[in-house]
């Protein structure tokens, strides 16, 4: 069977869809090995974790080379599908190319998340109003629509009223690495290697409102100096980020904070996880919510929310709280 895939995010993401993307396509190709695969992308950013697709020749990767990359995506890559003989397309992250059902070709699409409409305020007009036609068309045209959690399923029946009997649930897998627990030493390594003290508590992603970074430092707040060990933080920020940093200057916690950007390399991630005493993500919303699921596997103590998805997430194992309370969180 021929397999087509959005790879947009799977060479240019480094984050929560770049990872599914990457993780679901390496299981397929490992499960399925007789099957080929063809990943689609308007560009490629190499790096430690997209060169294993360039260099495996399971995966033929099909670069556009033209200027009208979103034209292509959405659009114009049905020529290409139909060159390849592609029997199935798997949107990866929301959306399939416009009147793909007239090539013949079977399509599937992933559903993340309905953020645009759960959190309106964090997109600007037009932006809903593309995500909108996108999501809705994909959920009306696609011939199964994949849900990575429950609570994104019933998102999907409750904002798009996609038919349920069309919607599967299959939670995003998790990295391979997160499988198998690094030696002490080496994950004791990676951490002197970013200058991090021994003790430390830990979050990972991206650093906006709906994350709730700054409910963790107002948390750090309340507690008794000799409880506020350092918060080390990976992920990446723009305005938000500087509006924590600005209530950590006033609460005088700023030498308590270690910012890092995100970590492309799986393994050294999985040592911070290893390392840190507590994991804390106290998220309004999420689609699936992958770093809890990281954390679980590392058997580092998380505390998170109790809202979407997070209690699918983080199991019977996790401590839930309102992300509202900085007192709970503390």
């Amino acid at each position: 069977m021929q397999i087509g895939f959005d790879a947009k995010r799977l060479y240019n993401n480094f984050t929560g869809l770049g990872n599914y993307s990457r993780t679901l396509v390496q299981n397929l190709n490992h499960y399925f090995p007789d099957d080929s695969y063809y990943l689609y992308t308007p560009k490629i950013r190499q790096d430690i974790i997209t060169t294993p697709f360039l260099n495996n020749p399971a995966f033929h990767t099909i670069c556009h080379p033209g200027i009208l990359k979103s034209l292509w995506r959405s659009s114009f890559i049905k020529k290409d599908l139909k060159r390849d003989k592609i029997d199935i397309y798997h949107g990866l992250s929301h959306e399939i190319p416009l009147n793909i059902a007239k090539t013949g070709i079977r399509t599937v699409v992933t559903i993340h998340d309905i953020m645009y409409l759960a959190y309106p305020d964090m997109y600007t007009a037009i932006d809903r109003t593309i995500y909108k036609f996108k999501f809705q068309y994909a959920c009306q045209h696609a011939d199964k629509v994949i849900a990575i959690s429950e609570c994104t399923k019933q998102d999907i029946i409750r904002y798009l009223g996609t038919p349920e009997n069309k919607i599967e649930v299959i939670y995003q897998a998790i990295q391979p690495t997160f499988y198998i627990r690094q030696p002490q030493e080496q994950a004791k390594q990676t951490i002197q290697k970013y200058q991090i003290p021994s003790d430390f508590l830990l979050y990972v992603g991206a650093i906006n409102s709906r994350k709730n970074l700054l409910g963790i430092v107002k948390a750090l707040a309340l507690l008794p100096r000799e409880y506020q060990i350092p918060l080390v933080i990976i992920g990446n920020g723009h305005q938000y980020k500087e509006e924590v940093l600005k209530f950590a200057a006033q609460a005088h916690l700023s030498n308590r904070l270690i910012l890092l950007p995100n970590l492309h390399d799986p393994v050294e991630l999985q040592a911070f996880y290893q390392q840190a005493r507590i994991f804390l993500f106290p998220s309004f919303y999420e689609g699936f919510g992958l770093p809890v699921t990281e954390a679980l596997l590392s058997k580092v103590p998380v505390i998170t929310s109790n809202r979407s998805c997070l209690p699918e997430a983080g199991g019977p194992d996790s401590c839930y709280i309102q992300p509202e309370s900085s007192e709970e969180i503390a």
